[in-house]
C-alpha cells in the first residue's frame, strides 16, 4: 500500500472500526428473530471463507506455514468463536443488547491489565484514568437498560464473550503480525466457522426462517463487519499498542445507542447523553499523546 493512502487509512480507521463493530449490534437484532444464534454465526462464516477463497484465489498471496496457520487458527477460536459465539449466544437467551455490550465494554481495561504484564506495554497513569472513566460512560448509557429475562446461560455466554475478545486481542497482538490478513482470516474463520456449526449441530434446531430482514443482516455482517470491520482491527493491531485499541470499545455502546435511535426510534435519555460524553472523553485520555514515550510492540 502507497505511503500516503496509508497514512490517510490509519487516520480514517478508527473511527470507521468504530461505527462498523456498532453495527455488528443491529445485525444481531435483526436477524436474530428469525433464526438461531449459533446457526447463524455458522452461515456467516461458511459465506465469508467462501468469499475469501474467491480472493485468495484471484490474488494468490503467501501462504504462511504451519505455526503460523495454528497461530491464525487459535486468535480465529477466541476473536471471532468465543466473542461472536458468547455475544449473540447472550442475546439469543434474552439478555438486552446494551446489558451484553456493557459486560462486553468491560475488555479495554482487562486488556490493559494484562498487556502492562504479558506484553511489556506501559500503561501510564493517564491512560488507566482514561480506562477507568470508560467503564463509568458505558455504565452510564447502559444503565436504564438492564434486566430483561437474562439468566445464568446468558450471563456465561458474556463473559465469555468478553475473556474471548481480551484474549483474542493479545494473542493477535503477540502471533499475528507478520500473518498477510487473506489467507490469516480465511483459517481464522474457518476455525470459528467449524465451531459454531458444531455447536448449532449439537444444540440448536438449525431452523432458518428465510426473511428479507434476515437476509440483510447476513449480508450486512457478512460484507461489512466479517471483511471491513475485522480488517480494519487487525490493521489497528500492527500499528499500535493494545491498551489503545481497545480504548475503542468503549465508544461502541455510544455508537450503537444512536443506530438503535435512528433505526428502531430508540430514545436516549439523559444519562446515555452524558455516557457519550464520558466515554469519548476516556478515548481522547487513552489515546493522547504524552510526552514520555511508552513501550509498544
Amino acid at each position: 500500500m502507497p505511503r500516503n493512502i496509508e497514512a490517510t487509512v490509519a487516520w480514517l480507521a478508527p473511527g470507521v472500526f468504530v461505527v462498523l463493530w456498532a453495527s455488528g449490534f443491529i445485525g444481531a437484532r435483526l436477524g436474530l428473530p428469525h433464526v438461531e444464534p449459533l446457526t447463524f454465526l455458522a452461515l456467516r462464516m461458511a459465506a465469508v471463507v467462501l468469499l475469501l477463497a474467491g480472493v485468495i484465489v484471484v490474488t494468490r498471496p503467501r501462504w504462511p506455514g504451519r505455526v503460523a496457520v495454528g497461530h491464525s487458527a487459535v486468535a480465529g477460536l477466541l476473536m471471532h468463536g468465543g466473542y461472536l459465539g458468547g455475544t449473540f449466544v447472550a442475546i439469543g437467551k434474552g439478555m438486552p443488547v446494551g446489558l451484553t455490550a456493557l459486560v462486553v465494554g468491560l475488555q479495554p481495561i482487562l486488556v490493559s491489565t494484562l498487556a502492562n504484564r504479558v506484553l511489556g506495554e506501559r500503561v501510564t497513569p493517564r491512560q488507566w484514568g482514561g480506562l477507568v472513566l470508560g467503564v463509568l460512560g458505558v455504565y452510564l448509557i447502559v444503565q436504564d437498560k438492564t434486566g430483561g429475562s437474562a439468566g445464568l446461560g446468558a450471563w456465561i455466554a458474556a463473559v465469555t464473550a468478553l475473556l474471548s475478545i481480551t484474549a483474542g486481542t493479545l494473542y493477535q497482538k503477540r502471533h499475528g503480525g507478520e500473518i498477510d490478513w487473506r489467507p490469516g482470516l480465511l483459517v481464522q474463520y474457518g476455525a470459528a466457522g467449524a465451531l459454531f456449526a458444531a455447536g448449532a449441530f449439537v444444540f440448536e434446531t438449525r431452523v432458518v426462517s428465510w426473511t428479507g430482514e434476515l437476509v440483510f443482516a447476513l449480508a450486512w455482517l457478512v460484507l461489512v463487519l466479517s471483511l471491513g470491520a475485522v480488517w480494519l482491527l487487525y490493521f489497528l493491531i500492527r500499528r499500535a499498542a493494545a491498551t489503545r485499541i481497545s480504548s475503542l470499545f468503549y465508544l461502541t455502546p455510544p455508537t450503537a445507542a444512536v443506530m438503535a435511535w435512528a433505526l428502531f426510534d430508540q430514545r436516549l435519555g439523559p444519562a446515555a447523553m452524558v455516557g457519550m460524553a464520558v466515554c469519548a472523553a476516556a478515548v481522547f485520555l487513552v489515546n493522547a499523546p504524552s510526552r514520555t514515550s511508552s513501550k509498544t510492540i
